[in-house]
């Protein structure tokens, strides 16, 4: 735990307590003296603004009902003045719609009634370990999300913000446009920074595997179940999970990690007792989930649950200020790796880069970038180095819509689509599924659909 300067009298952090039940109140104080805190308490929203004006503290721990008005006013006005004040709320038992709503509002965290003193003791924790404001995240020269672009400015600023709340965070955005790079950038500024993050790709585990997957087993639950092993859900335990394409998740998964988040309590394969689980949940998808959830293919009640706090990763098309600085770097970090001299980047070799749309965004140019340096036979990469596809022209190895049927047509343009993806990247089927953002089982399928072989 880091510890903070204090402006008691004691030396010794404060917390305050905002609850009109004396019992609660009393219960707070006690626990958190028991971790050597000390604790003001609060009887409504009056009494809490008097003890804001006079007094300095390292946390703010309110009940969402008070006599004089709602807690979300507290953690509102909190919010808008003291940005290194966390507040947590406390909620009715399985008002999960009142825990969204403060955690939209701003609030570090939920407890919910009857408070369980192990959830309150790794809550304060979380809260007292968040790191100093102001942070270097939204700094360009630091940060891993590189650009002086108004996009990737916004995006840098919103990470600050939200890796200080334990609140779910939906990243999303086309594919290769940096989402887990963002989920670990709101990881290490987060409390949880030394602790485990866990990456996930939901559309790479079979089914019939998911649950033991995520929430672990014990042994004997299954043939093959020699020994008790742990899930995704507790390896992660005290850290991140970050779900990444959580769009192909099954609609029968989804029930289950909809438990999981709400009652942060997972059970094992084959055993009766649930344990608990202390995981903040970030995700990612390059599909529309909304759209998902319309067709009914994403459950409302769970997309509700994870999109508390919604992150727009931004196409590099979009940035195209920050090509040349994004490739200087991914040229240096790629030199380096290879143990050869740092070439230069002729002007034609970013002017055809800065004009190129970059369907596969970030992850494309690194290929592209990687691919010129292996061939690089001179100092320097022009433009001919980089061997950028000309823009697809509808002409070109498609029929004219309307002299074939519907489905032939759009075949020929699938079949031309995950052609150039293969070639991009040298027929490397991982990677073009990447590039063209599905699964490598739906990428593999499509090529036997469309019998294109290597």
């Amino acid at each position: 735990m880091n510890v903070r300067q204090d402006s008691g009298e004691s030396g010794r952090m404060r917390v305050l307590v905002v609850d009109d039940e004396a019992d609660i109140r009393e219960l707070l104080d006690l626990t958190l003296a028991r971790m050597g805190l000390d604790a003001d308490c609060a009887a409504n929203l009056a009494e809490a603004r008097e003890f804001l004006q006079r007094g300095r503290y390292q946390l703010c721990l309110t009940d969402m009902r008070l006599p004089d008005g709602e807690g979300l006013a507290l953690v509102r006005e909190i919010g808008e003045g003291r940005l290194d004040l966390p507040v947590a709320v406390i909620t009715a038992h399985g008002s999960m719609e009142n825990a969204v709503a403060a955690l939209k509002a701003g609030a570090f965290d939920y407890l919910s009634k009857p408070v369980s003193l192990d959830q309150l003791r790794a809550l304060v924790r979380a809260a007292l370990d968040l790191p100093q404001l102001p942070q270097t995240v939204a700094t360009k020269n630091e940060a891993p999300l590189i650009g002086d672009s108004a996009a990737m400015t916004e995006v840098r600023a919103l990470i600050e913000r939200v890796a200080r709340s334990q609140a779910p965070v939906y990243l999303h955005g086309e594919s290769g446009s940096g989402k887990e790079l963002a989920a670990r950038m709101i990881h290490q500024h987060s409390a949880r920074r030394e602790q485990p993050f866990i990456a996930v790709n939901c559309g790479a585990i079979p089914e019939s595997l998911m649950e033991s997957e995520f929430f672990g087993y014990r042994k004997g639950a299954f043939t093959g179940a020699d020994a008790d092993r742990d899930g995704f859900f507790q390896v992660a335990s005290g850290g991140t999970l970050f779900l990444d394409e959580v769009a192909d998740l099954p609609l029968s998964m989804q029930v289950k990690l909809l438990r999981a988040i709400q009652e942060k309590k997972v059970r094992k394969v084959g055993s009766s007792q649930e344990e608990p689980v202390d995981v903040r949940i970030l995700c990612a998808t390059h599909q529309n989930l909304r759209e998902r959830v319309a067709e009914g293919k994403f459950r409302q009640d769970l997309f509700y649950r994870l999109n508390v706090i919604e992150v727009r990763m931004p196409a590099l098309r979009d940035c195209r200020e920050d090509i040349p600085l994004l490739t200087q770097r991914i040229v240096e970090r790629v030199a380096r790796q290879c143990g050869q001299p740092v070439p230069r980047l002729t002007a034609d070799a970013l002017q055809a880069l800065q004009a190129y749309p970059f369907p596969g965004n970030v992850r494309e140019l690194e290929n592209i970038v990687e691919r010129a340096l292996a061939l690089l036979g001179g100092d320097s990469i022009d433009a001919a180095d980089l061997n950028l596809s000309p823009p697809p022209r509808a002409s070109d190895s498609v029929p004219d819509a309307g002299s074939v049927a519907l489905q032939d047509y759009l075949d020929e343009v699938e079949r031309k689509v995950i052609i150039e993806a293969l070639q991009k990247t040298g027929f490397n089927r991982t990677a073009a599924a990447k590039l063209l953002g599905v699964t490598f089982r739906s990428l593999r399928y499509r090529m036997q659909r469309l019998e294109i072989s290597e």
